[in-house]
C-alpha cells in the first residue's frame, strides 16, 4: 500500500475538503480545536469542495479549505510547506478578509460571525516546543477573551515527533497522518476510528485516478522547483557574500599576510551568507542564532553548518549543532 504525501495541497484538499466525506473535516476540527459538548461541530458546509483542477489553471486554484457550521462560524484550514516572508501578515490579512466578506452592502455589523484559522506548517514559527498553539485577542489586564471573533491556531509539524506507539489523542493521530502517511506501508493500528481510516483510504494512491495523479505529480515537481530556486538563490547570495568579503579582507590582508586575509574573508563571507539563509528559512527566530554562528572558528565547521541549515526542518537541529 502506498499513500500520497498529505502535505501536498492537492492531497490535503482531496482528503479534508471532500464533500462526500465531511465527517473527516468535522473530526479534524473538533480534535484540533478541542470542541466537545454543545460546542462540538455536528455538521458543516464546505464552501469550496475539492475538484481536481486542470494543470493550465492550477495557479489560480484556491487550495485552502473553507467551511461554515450551523452557528455560521467560518473555518479556514490551510497547509503551508515552505516559509515565505510575510507569512504571518498574510494569515492576518486573509482571515480578516474572510471576516469582512460576510457582510453585503447595507448589512449591519452584528451579522458578522467568528472566523477560525488553522494553519498547518512544515516549519517553525513560534518559540517553544508546543506543536499546537492557539492565538486569541485577550484583555492584557484580565486575560479574558472579550473580542472573540478571531482565533488563530497553528500546527508546527517539525515539532511533532511522536512515534506511532505514543499516539493517544485523536489530534495526535491526525497530525501523525498528515506528517507521515507517505512513509507508511499500511494503515497504523492506532488509526482506530472511522474518520481517520476513511482518510487513509482516500490517501491510498490506488484510489486516485490518472488525472488526479498527474496533478499530484505536477504539484510535487513544482514544489521541488521552488525549493531548488530558493536553494540556488541562497547559494548565489552566499557565494557573492564570500567573494565580496574575501576581496575586502585581501586588501586588509596585505598588511597581515595574504593567507590570513584570505581565510578571514571566507569566514566573514560565509557568516554573512548563513545569516541570509537563516532569515529566508526562519525569519527573526533564525537570525537570532547568528551570534552562535560567529563563534564557529573554522571554514569547515561553517560549511558543515550551512549544509545542515539547507536541509533542516526545525531550529532545534541548528541549536543542537551550536550547542544551545
Amino acid at each position: 500500500m502506498q499513500f500520497v504525501d498529505v502535505r501536498s495541497d492537492i492531497a490535503f484538499k482531496k482528503i479534508f475538503g471532500n464533500e462526500g466525506k465531511k465527517e473527516i473535516l468535522v473530526s479534524f476540527l473538533n480534535a484540533v480545536l478541542d470542541l466537545s459538548g454543545d460546542r462540538e461541530i455536528g455538521d458543516i458546509t464546505i464552501l469550496n469542495p475539492y475538484q481536481a483542477p486542470k494543470i493550465d489553471v492550477l495557479k489560480e486554484t484556491t487550495l485552502d479549505i473553507r467551511a461554515v457550521d450551523k452557528r455560521n462560524v467560518t473555518f479556514i484550514v490551510e497547509i503551508q510547506i515552505q516559509k515565505r516572508k510575510g507569512f504571518e501578515k498574510r494569515v492576518l490579512y486573509y482571515t480578516s478578509k474572510a471576516y469582512v466578506s460576510q457582510l453585503t452592502k447595507g448589512e449591519d455589523y452584528p451579522k458578522l460571525n467568528q472566523v477560525i484559522f488553522i494553519g498547518i506548517v512544515d516549519f517553525d514559527i513560534f518559540e517553544g516546543d508546543a506543536y499546537i498553539t492557539s492565538h486569541l485577542i485577550l484583555n492584557t489586564n484580565t486575560f479574558k477573551q472579550e473580542l472573540k471573533d478571531f482565533e488563530f491556531n497553528f500546527i508546527e509539524l517539525p515539532k511533532f515527533n511522536k512515534r506511532e506507539d505514543e499516539l493517544e489523542s485523536i489530534v495526535d493521530k491526525w497530525i501523525h497522518f498528515i506528517k507521515n502517511a507517505d512513509s507508511l506501508k499500511m494503515i497504523p493500528k492506532r488509526a482506530d476510528f472511522m474518520e481517520i481510516r476513511e482518510a487513509y483510504d482516500i490517501a491510498n494512491k490506488m484510489a486516485w485516478n490518472e488525472d488526479e495523479l498527474e496533478i499530484y505529480d505536477y504539484w510535487s515537481m513544482r514544489l521541488q522547483d521552488e525549493r531548488g530556486a530558493i536553494e540556488y538563490a541562497v547559494e548565489k547570495a552566499v557565494g557573492e557574500a564570500v567573494e565580496q568579503t574575501r576581496e575586502q579582507s585581501l586588501i586588509e590582508g596585505e598588511r597581515k599576510g595574504h593567507i590570513k586575509g584570505l581565510m578571514e574573508g571566507e569566514l566573514k563571507g560565509l557568516i554573512k551568507g548563513i545569516e541570509g539563509m537563516l532569515d529566508i528559512k526562519y525569519a527573526e527566530m533564525g537570525t537570532a542564532l547568528i551570534e552562535g554562528v560567529k563563534d564557529i572558528e573554522t571554514i569547515e565547521k561553517l560549511e558543515e553548518f550551512k549544509e545542515l541549515l539547507k536541509k533542516s526542518a526545525s531550529l532545534d537541529e541548528l541549536k543542537g549543532f551550536l550547542g544551545n
